[in-house]
């Protein structure tokens, strides 16, 4: 049996290295993104859009919810990696980090294929709960990830994805001692997902971990 890697900062550089090459506005958004400080942490890695937008080729994906948008990296590279023909509608309820997401959105040229939602995603996803999707990916609020997870798999079609962002938790998921809040809920969704019989799951150690679900 093979034993699994630590992934420093060293080897993840390699691995973004040699693997797919961000487009030139991508770039930018990760730039902009590490001049905000501590809010970076919300950005998605870079090994992360890369599987997305892989994916999304490979399963032939076409139309995508994202509840939780941030300045807008993880929304561009799924819409780079949708068919003309795609759609992708993202939510936030941050007016102003929406606004510099769309702008870059339109700079990649790219802003056709996405509906920007701004209001909390709760109240959007009621609204849109008898459209149908692909894919979901859920990257937002912590404290709310179990109704967004409840919520999207009945707006999925049979074989579609749910991709569920940061259920690793900085590995304080496996601290004992960690007894917060965010450390808590995100426990409770790793366990209620794992016994969920509406789908067929794992855990991917991409950034801070991603669950990727299948419905059955």
């Amino acid at each position: 049996m093979g034993k699994n890697i630590k992934i420093s900062e060293k080897i993840e550089k390699y691995i973004n290295n040699l693997s797919l090459k961000l487009r030139p506005v991508q770039k930018e958004i990760i730039d902009y993104n590490n001049t905000l400080g501590n809010e970076k942490r919300m950005q998605l890695a870079i090994s992360q859009c890369h599987f997305l937008h892989l994916i999304i080729k490979i399963s032939n994906i076409k139309n995508v919810l994202e509840i939780g948008t941030f300045t807008g990296l993880s929304a561009l590279s799924i819409a780079l990696a949708l068919p003309e023909d795609g759609k992708l509608t993202t939510l936030d309820k941050n007016k102003e980090t929406s606004k510099i997401a769309v702008s870059f959105f339109k700079k990649a040229k790219q802003d056709k294929k996405i509906q920007t939602i701004v209001k909390p995603a709760l109240d959007s996803l009621d609204e849109l709960k008898n459209l149908k999707y692909d894919m979901v990916l859920i990257d937002a609020d912590k404290l709310n990830y179990k109704e967004y997870y409840e919520k999207s798999i009945k707006m999925i079609n049979k074989g579609g994805l749910i991709i569920i962002d940061n259920v690793l938790w900085h590995g304080e998921v496996v601290d004992e001692d960690k007894m917060d809040k965010f450390t808590l809920k995100i426990k409770e969704l790793n366990e209620y997902v794992s016994s969920d019989e509406r789908v067929e799951q794992i855990i991917i150690p991409l950034g801070d971990g991603m669950t990727v679900c299948r419905v059955l």
